[in-house]
Order: C-alpha cells, then sequence, then structure tokens
C-alpha cells in the first residue's frame, strides 16, 4: 500500500489506530492488513492485550515520575513539566479506552473519545515545546503569567484538534472523512514539528550553558526511541503481526517507545535541574542528628568528687590536678585541702510502736 500526504489509508492499512474505524469513504472504515489477537473475557472482546499491559505500566510510570518532579520544590520550571506529564497521564487512559474495544467503535461516543485522544497528543506535545523555553528565562517559571501561558496555549491546541476531529468525522464543512487533510498535517507534521523544535533547544540550552554534555544524551536517546517507536508502528507493523502469528503488532512497540521516550524527557530535565537544598522542604527526615550525648553527672563530677573520668572543656581533664583550676592554665596553688574525717555514723534504733 502506497502512502499519500492527506490521506489515512495506506497508514491504517498498516497499523491499528483509534481514528482508522473512522475514515475512509465507506462506513467502515479502514481496517489494518494483519493485527494482534484479541482475548474474551465474559463475553467481551479485549483488542491489543499486549499494549495495554504498556499502558498500565506507563500510568504507574508516570504517577511515580510526577511524585518526584513534585518533590523537586525549587527547581527550575517544575510546575511547567508536570503539565506535560499530567497531559501524558490523560492521553494514556484514552488510548487505553479507545483501543482496547472498552467502548465499542459503533458506539455513538466512540469519535469524540477518540477525538479527545488527538486532542491532548497535539496538546502535550506543545507543551512540550513550550517546556523548551523554560531554560532561556522567556519568562520567569512558576509565575503565574508562565503557568497561565501553558494552560491556555494547551487548551487552545487542544480545542483545535478536537474540532478539527469531529468535524473530519462528521464530514463538518470544508473537512472530510474520505480526504483528511487537516487531521493529517496537525497529527503527521505539527506534532513532530513541536518535538523538534524541543529537542534543537534543549541542544542548544546544555552547549551554551551547562558545563558537561552528558544530558545530550538523554535528550538523544528520547528523540531516537520516538523515532524507532514510529517507524515500527507505521510501517514494519505487518511483518511484525505476521511474524509473530499476531500476538503482538507494531503498536506494542510503539507504546513501549514512546514510553520510553517520556521517561527519557524527564530523565534529561532532571539531570539539567538542581533542587536549592537550603530551600527546599523535602519529606525526608531530619539529616542533622546528635553524635554523643551529654551526661548529667559530668556537669557536677568536679564538684560531687567524681572527676576520674570528668573530660573538661578542650578535653582537659580535671583528674589529678591537684586543684579545680590547675588544668585549666591558672597556677597551681600551695594549699591542698585535706580530705577531712569520716564522722562517725550511728545508726538509729528503731523503737516498737506504742
Amino acid at each position: 500500500m502506497k502512502y499519500r500526504f492527506g490521506y489515512y489509508d495506506g497508514i491504517c492499512n498498516t497499523v491499528q489506530m483509534a481514528a482508522c474505524p473512522l475514515l475512509g469513504s465507506n462506513q467502515v472504515g479502514y481496517e489494518p492488513t494483519c493485527y494482534a489477537r484479541n482475548i474474551e473475557v465474559r463475553s467481551a472482546l479485549i483488542f491489543q492485550m499486549a499494549t495495554l499491559i504498556i499502558d498500565i505500566i506507563a500510568l504507574f510510570m508516570t504517577v511515580i515520575m510526577i511524585f518526584h518532579i513534585r518533590s523537586k520544590y525549587t527547581a527550575v520550571g517544575r510546575k511547567e513539566m508536570v503539565l506535560f506529564f499530567y497531559l501524558y497521564f490523560l492521553m494514556t487512559v484514552l488510548d487505553f479506552i479507545t483501543i482496547s474495544g472498552i467502548i465499542p467503535i459503533s458506539s455513538v461516543v466512540y469519535p469524540y473519545f477518540v477525538a479527545g485522544y488527538l486532542g491532548l497528543t497535539s496538546a502535550m506535545c506543545w507543551c512540550l515545546m513550550l517546556n523548551g523555553f523554560i531554560g532561556f528565562q522567556w519568562a520567569e517559571d512558576g509565575t503565574a503569567a508562565s503557568l497561565w501561558t501553558f494552560r491556555l496555549s494547551s487548551l487552545l491546541i487542544f480545542g483545535v484538534m478536537y474540532f478539527v476531529s469531529i468535524a473530519t468525522f462528521k464530514n463538518i464543512g470544508a473537512l472530510s472523512k474520505a480526504h483528511p487533510i487537516g487531521l493529517f498535517i496537525v497529527y503527521f507534521i505539527f506534532n513532530p514539528f513541536c518535538l523538534l523544535v524541543y529537542v534543537v533547544l534543549q541542544i542548544i540550552l546544555v552547549v551554551n550553558t551547562l558545563d558537561e554534555y552528558w544530558p545530550l544524551g538523554n535528550i538523544c536517546f528520547a528523540l531516537v526511541f520516538f523515532i524507532i517507536g514510529q517507524v515500527i508502528q507505521i510501517f514494519l507493523s505487518n511483518k511484525i503481526c505476521e511474524g509473530i502469528k499476531h500476538y503482538v503488532d507494531g503498536v506494542f512497540f510503539g507504546t513501549i517507545c514512546t514510553l520510553l521516550s517520556v521517561m527519557m524527557v524527564y530523565k534529561y530535565w532532571d539531570s539539567i535541574t538542581k533542587e536549592d537544598l537550603e530551600f527546599s522542604v523535602g519529606g525526608k527526615g531530619n539529616v542533622w542528628e546528635v553524635k554523643e550525648l551529654l551526661h548529667e553527672d559530668d556537669e557536677f563530677a568536679p564538684y560531687a568528687g567524681q572527676a576520674a573520668n570528668t573530660i573538661g572543656h578542650a578535653g582537659v581533664s580535671f583528674a589529678n590536678t591537684g586543684s579545680v583550676y590547675g588544668a585549666q592554665g591558672y597556677p597551681q596553688q600551695q594549699q591542698q585541702y585535706q580530705q577531712q574525717p569520716q564522722q562517725p555514723h550511728y545508726q538509729q534504733q528503731a523503737y516498737p510502736p506504742y
């Protein structure tokens, strides 16, 4: 099948995508030539079971990454970066719902969930691109101006992509599901463009700002994982599916590579941000600890006749000094206090009570 600009027929005949059943000139949409096996759970068919497991793992990993980002209280761009992971979390949830068959393709709400998935994908790419400008201090990170710029612009991108998707699925206006040129441009040109801008900005930032180039490895791995995932998913899905006898297809490997790419983006951000421990308030315990406790008897030992094991200031011992001042640099007194003889101790005899 040939791939044509502005058409989904070649792509949808290779890989199973959520939007494929809603596109095309016929009523059934496009179907892939080879796709992963389905399983039946209580008379319900579940599609892409292996991919759903990866989606569940991605949700758990995203929660962990969000927790670590939020714990770096003084890191640059913390609130802006966590918004990107929120969008990725929501996108993964909708991906889980749309490709699994939880919502049937014939359902009237299915196009709206697919439009939401496509809108979140574009908003996520846009948010990541904006995060690329944080290091250049175009606006003070964490301020209302920066945060609301991220939120409103991401919401705008989501709304535009959502409208384009619904209009394409419903043949509204000049948009048509037989020739989804608008959907194609946004999904296959605008989204990769945002990701490319982010990568270029980070390379410039690391080369001109940081003293070491190790973070470039993380961002390069993220780019490589993303490219590999898209190539496998779009061009090699049928060959993989036929070779593994329909157990998995390109969607499975594409989802894995997308997760790895997002994890490397987190690793890159974590490597270039330093937390100021002086002003951070973390959930860790108190790092200060008392090495040695003072004994209450030691303070009064010179006066209680227990100076044999008492250590004074600067490690000076009071034992055998001849005087309580002799060990601290004072002239030793000639007169020694002699120990007074102990007085005889009389034991009181108890008398029987009357």
